[in-house]
């Protein structure tokens, strides 16, 4: 005895219902998943702590020598123009960590840096004298022509003149 089916063609069988139930199985992850991202965004920020900002103030001032002053009174106004604008990049900007500053004097035209003053906010809360913090260059004496406590520049060597 054999089996008698009837068989349909491929063409003749209605797609259309497996269709729907497809379409609806994708749409549901979707919208799962929109409906889940959001939340799950506020989570993450609230939990996860930001991002901290704070950087580096660098400063770079220039004072001129005034008549008759001599070397050791240069450093002392360094010292003070260095202090003042530490003082006021901490007090301008909260997210300052770190304050650089570096002090140039000039001297008939020759100009050199004297002292560089690098802090860091704590450090300065707890010390704000420049002169703990401050690096000194002591080449700087001898490149603005204060040696020997002579005020006048050395000669540099010269241009032949015709006599």
């Amino acid at each position: 005895m054999s089996k008698i089916s009837a068989h349909l063609p491929s063409w003749i069988t209605p797609f259309s219902v497996i269709s729907q139930i497809a379409r609806r199985i994708r749409i549901i992850p979707l919208v799962v998943l929109l409906i889940s991202t959001v939340p799950a965004w506020f989570l993450m920020e609230a939990i996860t702590p930001q991002v901290v900002r704070a950087y580096t103030a660098r400063v770079d001032l220039a004072i001129d020598r005034l008549p008759e002053e001599n070397y050791e009174t240069i450093l002392r106004r360094a010292e003070a123009a260095a202090r003042a604008a530490a003082q006021r990049s901490f007090d301008q900007d909260i997210l300052v960590t770190d304050v650089s500053i570096i002090v140039s004097v000039q001297n008939d035209g020759a100009i050199a840096p004297v002292l560089a003053l690098d802090v860091s906010r704590p450090q300065w809360r707890s010390r704000p004298d420049a002169q703990n913090w401050a690096t000194y260059f002591k080449t700087a004496r001898s490149l603005l022509f204060f040696e020997n406590n002579s005020n006048t520049v050395p000669a540099t060597g010269g241009v032949p003149t015709k006599k």
